[in-house]
């Protein structure tokens, strides 16, 4: 009984495939994969002690109304677009980016108008920012 001689090649195993459905998965996962960049919002709100506020001149004011107008120092920003904004905001603080900004928006606001004051605020490189609130009735 001759079995014969078996080639060195049969016993190999292909991996091929095996690599295929690795890179494939690696693809998948790099394509999916979202990486987050959280960035915190430290707000600044006002206490009901007897605290000396900053002068008038020494901070920047920005109040969104309702409707969705902006104004910066109670002067009238021509509409809601960030580069209008930017412009009225760099026109006051000029190259005083430390200057603190309080942000006075209406309850019943859109929050996208509130937001866009947060971004063009990020985007000038303003650090100091607070948002104005009013304590509920019936605490003190």
């Amino acid at each position: 009984m001759n079995f014969g001689h078996r080639s060195s090649e049969e016993r190999r195993m292909n991996l091929t495939p095996l690599i295929d459905v690795v890179f494939l998965l690696l693809i998948f996962f790099m394509v999916t994969t979202t990486f987050e960049k959280q960035a915190r919002l430290k707000l600044e709100l006002p206490e009901a002690s007897t605290k000396v506020q900053p002068a008038e001149d020494d901070r920047v004011v920005i109040t969104v109304t309702e409707d969705g107008k902006l104004f910066v120092n109670s002067n009238p920003v021509r509409d809601n677009q960030r580069q209008s904004l930017s412009n009225a905001l760099l026109l006051v603080v000029k190259d005083r980016r430390d200057m603190p900004v309080i942000i006075r928006a209406d309850a019943n606001a859109a929050h996208k108008n509130v937001v866009r004051v947060i971004d063009v605020l990020t985007r000038l490189g303003f650090k100091k920012t607070a948002i104005a609130t009013v304590p509920e009735p019936g605490n003190s």
